[in-house]
Formats: C-alpha cells, structure tokens, sequence
C-alpha cells in the first residue's frame, strides 16, 4: 500500500525539503483588497513581510474544496491512501475542506489529521509522516504515530504589536490600546485547538525568557526532543535564539522557522514563537 502525504502552506515546509520527500502542498490564499495570492507560491514570506509595509492589511482564506479534490484525484494515480495533515481547525475550515473532499474522490482513501497547531510544528507531522511513507509503512501505522505525537507536541508565541490581534477580532480595540500603554506582550498558546492568551508579560525579553523555561520544564524530564524558531520578519534574532537554546538544551534538536503570509497576517511582523515535539 503506497501512501501519499499531503500538508498546507501553514506549515511552511521549506520547498525543497518538500521535494526532496515528496510531501505535497496545498496553499491557502491571502487578499490584498482585489489581489488574491496563494500563500508559499504567489507569496513567500519576505516578499509579504515587504507589501504589508505600504499596504492595507491583508484578509486570509482557507482553499477551495475544489483544490482539495483535484489533489486528491491526481494521486490516486499512483497512491492508495493519502494522509491530509492540516493547521488546527479551531482557526482555519482547511482541515474541514479535507474531509469533504476526501468523501467526493474515488479510488483513494483519504485519512485527514488535525494537527491542532500550526506553522512548522505542523509540518513536523508531515515530516514523520513522509520517512514513514517513504519506509513503506501502512496509513494507519502512521495515523497512530502522529496521535502519539500529538500528546508531545506544543508552542508558544509572543506578538510584538498588539494591533494585528484587534484588527483580526482577537483584542477589542479597549484591551489594544492598554496593552500598548503598558508595554504588554501577550504570550499565546493553542489550547482545545484554539489560540488563547497564556500569560500577559511587560517585555519582549521577558516573554522570551520565560518561552525557553517553558520548553525548559518539558525537556527536563529527559528524551529526545525536536523543536522550531519561529519568527515573524526576525530572522538574525532568531538565530541568535537558536545559540543560546542549543547551549541550554543539548537534547534538543533546533531548527529555525516562520510565521508566512497567512499566520503572519495575524500575529504582525516581529513574533516570535518557540515549538516542540518529541521524537
């Protein structure tokens, strides 16, 4: 049984590292007013973080089912089962889109997984799921895995400007305005699939101090550890982070990530987070 694994632009795979284990990408769109781009292939990252300089905040959108089917339909050429791992469905329909499409198509059978987070810690799912498809394993060998996964899996993020969370509905105008008058940087976590408001902390070097004892706490019970910086526009801070994390954390492996287009719309430039896994 060959099994296809497939994923969305939230989990900013790079593409070559895509390629290379063959893990198939569906983009999700982001709008700027009249332009519609599809994120990780009309719109990488830097190129976003430089329209969002000069232009009105973008809009964001799940992908069509549309896409989802024809996907589907072209793998079933060469595949019996595809593994369809998407950003959490507590704040994206694309998960939701690959249960429906995978109910339309024939001659495939489609095992959608809800990765309950996003960004690379998500496509950490899609990277176990491809060595394992690769090596031949079953579908459902592989569901099992990322189940298992999932009880491991976590992250934390900070935003540096409050206003991307009040446009996108997550901060009333009131709760902005404070926040920014007090210095506050809201750490965030996913938690029942959801973005929620951790802890409230008075600055950007403390909240990312308190993100490293965070993984700090996890790891200390020993095992083998994957994790991800991620950033948004941040990219020299970031591997300054990845220095110090890895003199910290010896049993960790550390790789550095992105917030792209979609995700970065609503956390601003500036983020950062901090993701993990164990392997």
């Amino acid at each position: 049984m060959k099994t296809a694994i497939v994923t969305d632009s939230t989990a900013y795979i790079p593409k070559q590292l895509r390629e290379e284990l063959t893990i198939h990408m569906i983009p999700l769109n982001v709008i700027f007013e009249t332009e519609v781009y599809q994120e990780e292939i009309d719109l990488t990252a830097n190129a976003f973080y430089e329209e969002i300089k000069t232009k009105k905040l973008p809009t964001t959108s799940q992908p069509p089912i549309g896409k989802f089917v024809e996907l589907f339909e072209e793998l079933a050429a060469d595949y019996d089962a595809v593994i369809s791992i998407h950003l959490s469905s507590g704040i994206s329909g694309t998960y939701q889109g690959a249960v429906t499409a995978g109910c339309m198509v024939e001659g495939i059978k489609v095992y959608p997984f809800d990765s309950e987070i996003s960004c690379m810690v998500q496509g950490f799912y899609a990277l176990e799921a491809a060595a394992m498809a690769g090596r031949g394993e079953s579908a459902e060998a592989i569901m099992n895995r990322l189940d298992e996964l999932k009880k491991t899996a976590d992250a934390y993020f900070m935003v540096d400007d409050l206003l991307n969370l009040q446009r996108g509905g997550r901060l009333s105008s009131a709760q902005a305005f404070i926040g920014s008058l007090l210095q506050v940087k809201p750490l965030l976590h996913f938690e029942d699939k959801v973005i929620v408001p951790f802890e409230k902390i008075r600055t950007r070097k403390k909240a990312i101090k308190r993100i490293m004892d965070l993984l700090g706490e996890v790891v200390s019970g020993g095992g083998e550890y994957r994790a991800v910086i991620i950033h948004a526009n941040r990219e020299a801070e970031a591997e300054e982070w990845q220095q110090e994390l890895g003199a910290l954390y010896p049993n960790v492996e550390f790789v550095i990530g992105y917030f792209g287009a979609v995700i970065g719309t609503h956390l601003g430039e500036g983020a950062m987070g901090l993701g993990w896994m164990k392997k």
